[in-house]
């Protein structure tokens, strides 16, 4: 199942950070991260059930990392 959501991240180098970590998230088919439009598509079984441990591995690659919703 998709599911995309509106994030924040300064700069395109943060957002594949975040992107490169978060597709090593236990649960996560894919992950692709647009910086220009600020939105993170998720693939996963359930992504909503994994959403925690996938922002605390933004978070660790790069802290500025924001999911608004």
């Amino acid at each position: 199942m998709k599911k995309t959501y509106t994030i924040e991240v300064d700069c395109a180098v943060c957002a594949q950070k975040c992107e490169d970590a978060i597709k090593k998230v236990e649960g996560v088919t894919d992950c692709q991260i647009n910086f220009m439009t600020q939105k993170m598509t998720l693939e996963a079984e359930d992504p909503d059930a994994i959403l925690k441990n996938v922002v605390k591995a933004a978070k660790k690659a790069e802290r500025d990392f924001e999911l608004i919703s």
